[in-house]
């Protein structure tokens, strides 16, 4: 069994902590679901059943497991930090994950975390893997939308940075993306994931603007046709949220420490 080492730990949150433009960070240390840095908000669980906190994880030794049809949410009016749309708006997601097969519905595509109400076409901002778009499967996704709906002349939001590398099952891994108003970038354990045509992505519509019945905050899962769907299956050991585009040497050091 892996000690962790607390001091070693509590460097490592530090450092994010002090990260430019941080709005929140969870590494759900001895189960909280509480976030830490520039606002403390709580993780609400849903779905079927209680979402359990696991004493496992590399960062702070704990994480929350996710079943499928389980996920967790911020109310929208709870959450305004969270808000982050305008033509000049950046975003990074970061997380720490250990994905698991799904079972389910195994082809669907896996919600991290981010503000997607596909339902309503009020999408904003969301982390993804195993998007099926564009001749991909199971690769980190940064999805942005300016316009809230389909992208023009398509059925769904196809904007989107993808990776190139498979996000492995059964590993812990980091993944995010980075939006900084012109580039859409997606990040596979520090590393910027290059996919020619696909990662990076030029976007430049910025963030849509939800209004007060946007989209909430949703962890493990995002609301679309009708009801909550794309879950995520598996362990997240930590997850951040910057107001800025974090640029490539961050996102490294970050994953190095």
């Amino acid at each position: 069994m892996k000690v962790i080492d607390h001091k070693i730990v509590t460097q490592v949150t530090d450092k994010i902590l002090k990260t430019e433009n941080l709005v929140c960070l969870w590494d759900f240390e001895d189960g909280s679901l509480y976030s830490k840095g520039r606002y403390n908000y709580q993780l609400l669980p849903a779905g079927p059943g209680s979402i359990d906190v696991e004493k496992t994880g590399p960062l702070s030794g704990h994480s929350i497991r996710f079943e499928e049809q389980q996920y967790c949410y911020i109310p929208r009016s709870d959450c305004p930090g969270l808000n982050i749309y305008g033509k000049n708006a950046q975003v990074t997601v970061l997380a720490l994950v250990k994905r698991e097969p799904k079972t389910l519905m195994p082809d669907e595509c896996e919600a991290v975390a981010g503000m997607w109400l596909e339902s309503e076409k009020k999408r904003q901002y969301c982390l993804f893997l195993n998007l099926w778009i564009h001749e991909s499967a199971n690769q980190v996704c940064g999805h942005i939308s300016g316009v809230g709906g389909p992208t023009e002349g398509e059925k769904w939001c196809m904007d989107a940075s993808i990776g190139k590398t498979a996000v492995l099952r059964n590993e812990w891994l980091w993944v995010g993306f980075t939006y900084d108003g012109k580039l859409v970038k997606s990040y596979l354990n520090g590393e910027l994931d290059l996919r020619e045509g696909r990662n990076p992505y030029p976007y430049t519509q910025g963030i849509f603007d939800g209004g007060e019945n946007g989209a909430d905050f949703t962890v493990g899962a995002v609301h679309r046709m009708g009801e909550m769907g794309n879950f995520f299956k598996g362990n997240m050991g930590a997850l951040a949220v910057f107001d800025r585009a974090l640029d490539e040497l961050e996102m490294n050091n970050l994953y190095s420490l």
